[in-house]
């Protein structure tokens, strides 16, 4: 491990540097505050390092991740009256959970199906993420925040009174105390409801309401005729250093310049600018509350979404493993890397920081740098940590409209553009009535647009079903083509051509080239409605259809009944042995195919057929 500590010293070093601004702004970004985006960039950049199967990868809170976090947080926040004290606990109990879960599909091997997941799913999503995080920083961009507008807040304090009254009604009904026809208790504890209380609830109904894409574009006219000039002064200088320092030298990261630069002439000039949350001083300490305060009912909601988290975290890490593959030369252990990553989001969540993955931009970095073993990444995490010891108290001077402008150009730069500039390009295989329209394009759209208004959960779930069942429709179309599902009569194969010709009226011989499933049933079964009436006997020739689903045995079973029912003799060809195995499981075979039915090869079929069917073709006088 140490043969390399030279470049893994100056890689993790940079690497360190570089995911500092990244980890305070995904921290804010989050909802949890900055210290929790810096904890996770420490625990899960050493701990991943440390258990990972990718030797030069760095891990820590990316834009994807925090997105899905940010939709958990926010949610689990409002369950708990705005308090996030109060929420924390159970927002760390599913980020544990993820990682868990993390750890569990690398145990059971499910990495190297992860790639398995379509690219346009995945486009989308991370466009969807870009949009995401561009809109949701509008406004701490532009120094508006819904919930301290008090003329904004104002409107939501009937419904405020509204929750709280609800909310005695619940804690009474869980003493037992709450009596239909004697509310004394109810009028009692609603009169210690203070101003503050409603004040208190209004303002978190207000920050929910004003959250999100929607949220933020509902509120985006009343924040206009609100902007705080400073504030947009500093997101906007972030951002012009952020792309203009590129042009001089990409030695410096230049987000860290743009950090220091702009935080320094804000704080030096004593700007009346708003800081970040403070970041607390001394060692991050285990929140015990997760395990003392656990309930399951707290966190049975958000199982799913941790599976997700844990889903998006193992695809985000691998694909960055496979970019760091293509430079080093190398190849990583997809199990073990997900191990890795579920071990360091799992400590992480412990100690209070925000779950992550592999990181592209700091992984490259640290190759580029000099990073070569495991060790760069742990280097990483410890620079955090001894920069967060001895620097807590100054980071918590970095003005807010800083990190918003750091996110904004996260946001642009996370964008799937190659995705985006194939569209006018990918094939058009779906008609609409008049309109074409592109299969992988519509996927892409769909996840793109419902992940941005809607769900990040439920958007990629509705991205796979649909490409599954697009992938489904298009392996049926190809695979009946191919297969010989086809109107008869069929062009003949080379051995048949010295079939009797006066036997051909009377014996129509079927193909079946591939698997015979449920995406060529339906035209499968048409085959007994094509055979004419002076039919004897129908030969179907298996010996190229290697697998027969659940829905082509049905289809194969309805379709000999139409051709008994009609008098007409089946004989089966060269039946391999999973076909053979499903027809022999629901009796096809001996039942309505007998043994004496089935040949092994189209020689002896022809022989049966020249002693058993008869040319029934009038003789030409």
């Amino acid at each position: 491990m140490f043969k390399h500590i030279k470049g893994d010293l100056f890689g993790g070093i940079t690497a360190g540097i570089v995911a500092l601004p990244l980890a305070l702004a995904f921290g804010v970004s989050s909802g949890l505050g900055p210290s929790a985006g810096l904890y996770g960039a420490i625990f899960i950049g050493f701990f991943a390092a440390l258990f990972g199967g990718t030797n030069t990868q760095i891990s820590g809170p990316t834009a994807p991740m925090t997105a899905v976090s940010m939709v958990i947080i926010a949610g689990i926040i409002a369950m708990n009256e705005g308090d996030v004290e109060k929420a924390l606990p159970a927002i760390l109990t599913v980020f544990l959970l993820a990682g868990l879960m993390q750890i569990g599909l690398g145990a059971i091997g499910l990495g190297k199906y992860i790639k398995y997941i379509p690219y346009p799913v995945v486009s989308g999503f991370m466009t969807a993420i870009g949009v995401i995080i561009l809109v949701t920083q509008i406004l701490p961009a532009i120094g508006y925040y819904p919930k301290e507008d008090a003329e904004y807040v104002e409107q939501y304090k009937p419904m405020a009174e509204e929750i709280i009254l609800e909310n005695i009604l619940k804690e009474e009904a869980g003493e037992g105390i709450l009596v239909l026809e004697d509310f004394e208790e109810t009028i009692s504890r609603a009169e210690q409801t203070t101003e503050a209380d409603i004040q208190k609830e209004a303002s978190t109904l207000a920050a929910k309401e004003a959250s999100g894409v929607l949220g933020t574009l509902s509120v985006l006219p009343r924040a206009l005729q609100n902007i705080n000039w400073l504030e947009l002064i500093l997101a906007l200088a972030t951002i012009i250093i952020i792309y203009g320092f590129k042009r001089i030298t990409t030695a410096v990261p230049s987000t860290l310049v743009a950090l220091i630069v702009v935080s320094g002439v804000a704080y030096g000039f004593g700007l009346d600018y708003r800081p970040i949350e403070r970041i607390p001083e001394g060692l991050p300490m285990p929140q015990m509350e997760i395990f003392t305060q656990f309930k399951l009912s707290s966190v049975t909601p958000y199982i799913f979404t941790a599976l997700t988290l844990a889903l998006l975290g193992a695809i985000d890490s691998l694909l960055t493993s496979v970019v760091a593959d293509n430079m080093t030369k190398t190849k990583h252990q997809p199990n073990k890397e997900l191990v890795g990553q579920g071990i360091g989001n799992s400590i992480a969540a412990v100690f209070g920081g925000i779950p992550g993955a592999g990181a592209t931009i700091r992984t490259v970095v640290n190759i580029k740098s000099g990073g070569k073993t495991r060790l760069s990444g742990m280097i990483a995490g410890l620079l955090l940590l001894v920069i967060l010891l001895a620097m807590g108290p100054v980071a918590s001077q970095i003005p807010a409209a800083v990190l918003a402008g750091i996110l904004v150009t996260v946001g642009i730069g996370v964008m799937d553009y190659k995705g985006l500039k194939a569209i006018p390009n990918l094939p058009k295989d779906i008609k609409l009535g008049p309109l074409k329209l592109s299969s992988e394009v519509i996927i892409m759209l769909v996840v793109l647009v419902l992940s941005s208004v809607w769900n990040l959960v439920y958007a990629v779930g509705v991205g796979l079903i649909i490409a599954s069942l697009m992938f489904m429709k298009k392996m049926g179309d190809l695979t009946a083509e191919r297969s010989g599902v086809k109107p008869l009569p069929e062009k003949a194969w080379a051995d048949e051509k010295e079939f009797p010709e006066k036997l051909k009226e009377e014996v129509f011989i079927k193909h079946i080239k591939g698997p015979l499933f449920f995406g060529s049933t339906s035209d499968f079964q048409d085959l007994a409605a094509q055979i004419p009436e002076t039919a004897d006997a129908v030969i179907i020739r298996m010996g190229r259809m290697q697998y027969m689903d659940q829905s082509g045995l049905y289809a194969m079973e309805d379709t000999i009944i139409d051709l008994r029912r009609k008098n007409i003799i089946v004989l089966l060809v060269d039946v391999l042995p999973q076909p053979r195995y499903m027809m022999e499981r629901i009796d096809i075979i001996p039942d309505l195919i007998p043994e004496e039915h089935i040949f092994k090869n189209f020689k002896d079929c022809v022989n049966w057929v020249k002693l058993n069917v008869k040319d029934k073709t009038p003789a030409i006088a």
